[in-house]
């Protein structure tokens, strides 16, 4: 294991879990610290500044949701939850309270690894102002931010300006889950928050045109129940 692995926290109170994750993330050159409790993790992420946290929801002393809506107050380290409920609702408030994504227990490690690497890539998009970089490109689709033009295998698309906004917000925020809430918020204002429906009706147009076959597609994946996902290539 390299000294200069990204270095995770996990906030976890099951014992065999905890040595689930220690053992497979040192194994990839990850370094590890963990935490039994809300307030332990508290105390960890404000004197360690860990690179990633993995959060359980099921605290002895307190919810995960909360915990990852009280650490957002003064930091932006990714959240990647951790849990055993499987529950749409529990989704979207565990990533609306700030959580970068969220994998439901019992879950892969190459999944666990490669939802880490998305999460831990944006956050060092965004520490280097990567973020609004003025071309992406994913599987034959082209977004040219200065020139605000759109093109699929080299062909023109031609976006609305509610397409638009709806393709850059999730291009930039490739891999990660976004809910209806956040999407609502970013595009249409917080005023919208709740009109899930407009999200709806306008990522179906948005596929139709940036999509080979809208009904398969391989760019704007739906979370069931929850949001969208932009699908790097």
């Amino acid at each position: 294991m390299s000294d200069a692995g990204p270095l995770v926290l996990v906030v976890e109170d099951e014992p065999q879990m905890r040595r689930f994750l220690r053992a497979s993330l040192t194994s990839h050159g990850y370094r590890f610290i963990e935490a039994e409790t809300a307030a332990a993790a508290v105390l960890l992420a404000s004197s360690h500044n860990p690179d990633l946290v993995l959060m359980d929801l099921g605290l002895p002393d307190g919810d995960g949701i909360e915990l990852t809506r009280q650490m957002r107050e003064w930091t932006r380290v990714p959240i990647v939850v951790i849990s055993a409920r499987g529950r749409e609702d529990d989704k979207v408030t565990a990533l609306d309270a700030g959580a970068d994504d969220y994998l439901t227990k019992p879950f892969g490690v190459n999944e666990l690894l490669a939802r880490m690497r998305v999460a831990l890539r944006h956050s060092a998009s965004a520490a280097s102002g990567d973020v609004a970089r003025p071309v992406l490109e994913s599987g034959g689709l082209r977004v040219d931010l200065v020139r605000r033009e759109v093109t699929r295998d080299g062909q023109p698309v031609h976006l609305t300006p509610i397409e638009y906004k709806l393709l850059v917000l999730l291009a930039q925020n490739a891999g990660k889950v976004l809910t209806h809430r956040q999407i609502l918020k970013e595009v249409w204002g917080p005023a919208y928050a709740n009109q899930s429906h407009y999200v709806r009706v306008h990522m179906a147009e948005l596929r139709k045109k940036v999509e080979t076959d809208p009904a398969r597609p391989r760019h704007i994946v739906t979370e069931q129940g929850v949001g969208y996902r932009f699908r790097e290539e």
